[in-house]
């Protein structure tokens, strides 16, 4: 094959690679905002480099063995004989086996620092914020506050937020890429995950987790303010003429798409753990670990 006919299959190859990687200008997972996400994005970066000390090689070594080996240029040594070499061996062998080594320590170690259960360690109090997934929104409960929202979440920034998720539909997963973390909800079961904003912002909040027709637009932002604009948005919500009670959650819970935020001035103290509980016979793990039963 002349170069000509492979520059020509090249050619569109590499305007399509181009056109595909111009859509990922907006990497929110390397533009953290939280100290879980600028762990995870170190975490990403290591592991990276550390297979490309493997990959460029390679892909460096295959040009070169091409060029240097064809079939015009016979000045190249031919050696169809030739099975072994004890250099070559060490090489090839060694260097995967150390860097496998190093993202193996690697992966152990942060795996453990970065456990989603694990809490934030702050001076400040955190905040507790229960999540449910349905179809196709999400829900944010404050039992501190007695208060809730579609589709927002708001806290202060420099403070841990301790999420407990769950679903009341088909299994899910919460993303909010800036602050790092993804963890799946899930009916009848509460996942934990803690996060912490380093700076005020508005970030998106996504569904990772294919959920059917309305899961493209199943979002969420999430708003990191200063304390004092905190209590302002809690002020607002609770200023809402809409309750969620019982009755009003089952019409929430109906599958819709593109939900507008929403904000409810009080809740059903037991809402979350009744979520759960419908998916096992009325019993539900409490803080602590507990097996607790809904009463009525």
């Amino acid at each position: 094959m002349d170069r000509k006919t492979i520059r020509r299959w090249l050619t569109p190859f590499g305007i399509g690679l181009i056109l595909c990687l111009s859509g990922c200008s907006n990497l929110e997972v390397l533009d953290p905002k939280g100290s879980i996400g600028h762990a995870e994005k170190s975490l990403i970066a290591t592991a990276t480099y550390a297979m490309l000390i493997v990959v460029v090689p390679v892909i460096v070594l295959t040009l070169v063995f091409a060029w240097r080996y064809r079939a015009s240029n016979t000045k190249a040594t031919y050696a169809p004989k030739w099975s072994h070499s004890t250099a070559i061996e060490v090489v090839v062998w060694t260097i995967p086996s150390l860097i496998i080594l190093f993202l193996a320590i690697l992966t152990w170690k942060t795996t453990h620092e970065l456990d989603p259960y694990r809490p934030i360690e702050s001076d400040v109090k955190p905040i507790d914020v229960q999540v449910v997934a349905l179809d196709w929104k999400w829900l944010f409960i404050y039992p501190e506050y007695g208060i809730a929202s579609v589709n927002q979440v708001a806290f202060p920034a420099g403070t841990p937020v301790n999420f407990r998720i769950t679903s009341d539909a088909v299994m899910n997963s919460f993303f909010i890429p800036q602050l790092g973390g993804q963890i799946y909800a899930m009916a009848g079961m509460q996942t934990k995950l803690h996060l912490i904003a380093d700076h005020p912002g508005d970030y998106a909040g996504i569904s990772a987790n294919y959920s059917g027709p309305g899961f493209s637009d199943m979002k969420f932002r999430a708003l990191a303010t200063s304390p004092e604009e905190f209590k302002s948005w809690v002020q607002k919500v609770k200023a809402s003429s809409e309750r969620l009670d019982m009755d009003t959650y089952y019409a929430v819970a109906k599958p819709s798409e593109k939900n507008p935020v929403r904000y409810f001035s009080s809740t059903d103290p037991e809402l979350f753990h009744k979520i759960m509980a419908k998916y096992n016979n009325g019993h539900y793990l409490d803080m602590t670990g507990n097996v607790c039963r809904i009463q009525g």
